[in-house]
């Protein structure tokens, strides 16, 4: 049942993250300096091996998560929330402004990546907890 859950929440992370840099993809091509073409979209495309590593990689956050939540006794809805939301604010947030300063990236291009591992983890705590 753990693993489902583990599934679960990274599942309903990624889809979120579909609408979170759907709504904010201009902002997020600007900043990151990634080249899009007439359509809008990524210049050269994206392939479906980025999707599948991105889950994966969500998936290991999920994982780990579950493992820090059970350890640390978090088991209900407004813990697994408050755990998310701090696992992503104050421990990958960070991390990525720390990339960003040394690759010398736009202060915008934190704040939306950052913006989206807070309520991606925060999305993850409270499903981790519902199962």
């Amino acid at each position: 049942m753990e693993f489902l859950s583990v599934i679960a929440a990274t599942a309903a992370a990624f889809a979120a993250g579909a609408v979170y840099y759907g709504v904010l993809s201009d902002p997020w091509m600007t900043a990151a300096g990634v080249p899009h073409d007439e359509s809008g979209k990524p210049a050269g495309g994206q392939t479906p091996l980025i999707f599948v590593l991105a889950f994966l990689c969500q998936l290991l956050v999920a994982g780990m998560m579950r493992h820090v939540f059970t350890l640390s006794g978090i088991d209900s809805l407004g813990m697994g929330l408050m755990g998310g939301i701090g696992i992503g604010l104050f421990f990958i947030t960070p991390w990525i402004a720390l990339n960003n300063l040394y690759g010398m990236r736009p202060r915008a291009l934190t704040v939306i990546d950052g913006g989206y591992a807070t309520l991606a983890c925060a999305i993850m705590g409270v499903v981790l907890v519902l199962f």
